[in-house]
């Protein structure tokens, strides 16, 4: 992020005294301290409101917040959270959270969860937020994956409705593939644009339990149900489904063809509707990722944002007190809109816009769980590897098993199982 604010400056300056514990014993009693990661004057703009109602409803209490780029956050974090942490940290849920969880470092909310009744008003993101069976994360908002699709395109080739099932699916590849356009683009040369595939198949064909003890390192990538993934991925590789030579295009350069009507689905996150153009917009749909089985029960990938009081807070009191004034639907909602993204809050007012309606009612309806997305749901070293042999899968699909041999070697290695 270039050309920082001088404001940023002084939050990055707070940020380094924080870990070097030197403000520990200037803290006044009362005082409840926030560090929030950030990306642009929009979101630290929310946080800032947000931090104003509390201040109204809680005139005692004396609140200072850091600000700090989002990169930056992430290296500084653990240095925090061992040496004299803030009250209060915004974080991810899934194995990022959980890897603070084991370590002790972030303080167990399972009491919160029960008295603020957020069993019920954000249960879709409760297995996310848990370890071992406590929760350790306080959701604020997240966003979701899907199909989009160009409705007028879906029209011109004679399909009348979003396919719910995995062979209305194909038969639509089928049909687009026959009228000269590309069923689906994919951006293959960022690799996380694949995991997406390889979350939604594995969520459809084996469910979220399964998925969530592959991630951990519990599953050998050899096992028939992953090779099951790869199989079913295959088959629209064969079709030729996706556009040509997908691993040369990132994200950027992808969406063209769907903007130009040269594709006609791609699978990926709410997230990029801010990119689109009214004219683009106002052609675009939006469908939950095809059921495969329907005796799995449907899961979806949404990753949430969190905040999180350490372990080693000094006002434990007042952070817990914040976390029940953020986590309601008002706030949720509030966030949602600053943060360009879905209040994980299922008591929230529905967003406006019509892409992220339908985003927010699959996954405040989702029966089968959340995950956090490939990377975020497993370690870097082992997600790193296995984004490179989604790539080197899309390249050549015949070297299925040897690619899944080397994971598994790797697997074994990282995890020691």
């Amino acid at each position: 992020m270039t050309n920082k604010p001088r404001t940023m400056l002084g939050a990055v300056a707070l940020a380094s005294a924080l870990a070097m514990g030197t403000l520990a014993t200037t803290a006044q009693a009362g005082t409840l301290e926030i560090n929030i990661a950030f990306k642009g004057a929009s979101q630290r703009a929310v946080w800032t409101q947000v931090v104003d109602e509390f201040k109204q409803a809680h005139p005692g209490t004396d609140v200072k917040v850091a600000f700090i780029d989002e990169e930056a956050y992430k290296v500084q974090l653990p240095a925090w959270l061992t040496t004299a942490p803030p009250d209060i940290v915004n974080w991810h849920d899934g194995e990022r959270m959980a890897y603070y969880a084991k370590r002790g470092l972030f303080e167990d909310l399972t009491s919160d969860w029960a008295k603020n009744g957020w069993d019920k008003t954000y249960a879709s993101t409760k297995e996310a937020s848990s370890y071992e069976g406590k929760q350790y994360a306080a959701p604020t908002v997240y966003y979701s994956w899907g199909m989009f699709y160009r409705k007028d395109i879906f029209q011109k080739v004679g399909i009348a409705s979003e396919p719910k099932t995995w062979n209305d699916f194909l038969d639509d590849c089928k049909k687009l593939k026959a009228a000269g356009i590309a069923p689906i683009a994919v951006a293959g040369r960022d690799a996380w644009t694949l995991a997406g595939w390889f979350d939604y198949l594995d969520l459809r064909l084996n469910g979220n339990a399964f998925h969530q003890k592959l991630m951990a390192g519990d599953v050998a990538y050899t096992d028939p149900r992953v090779k099951k993934v790869y199989t079913t991925w295959k088959q629209l590789l064969d079709a030729g489904y996706f556009i040509p030579n997908s691993l040369s295009y990132d994200l950027d350069s992808a969406q063209p063809f769907l903007f130009q009507g040269k594709a006609a689905m791609m699978l990926m996150g709410t997230f990029i509707t801010g990119g689109f153009s009214p004219t683009v917009k106002s052609e675009m749909g939006y469908f939950q990722f095809p059921i495969i089985d329907s005796n799995v029960p449907t899961a979806e990938d949404g990753p949430v944002e969190t905040l999180n009081i350490p372990a080693k807070a000094k006002n434990k009191a007042d952070a817990r007190a914040f976390l029940a004034f953020t986590e309601t639907p008002k706030v949720g909602a509030q966030l949602a809109v600053g943060l360009g993204s879905l209040s994980a809050n299922s008591q929230s007012a529905e967003p406006d816009d019509p892409i992220s309606k339908i985003g927010f009612q699959i996954l405040s309806n989702t029966k089968g769980g959340i995950a956090q997305f490939y990377d975020r749901d497993m370690t870097k070293e082992m997600a790193d590897e296995g984004m490179k042999g989604m790539q080197q899968f899309v390249s050549d699909p015949t070297q299925l098993d040897s690619i899944l041999a080397h994971l598994e070697q790797v697997r074994q290695r990282i995890y020691k199982k």
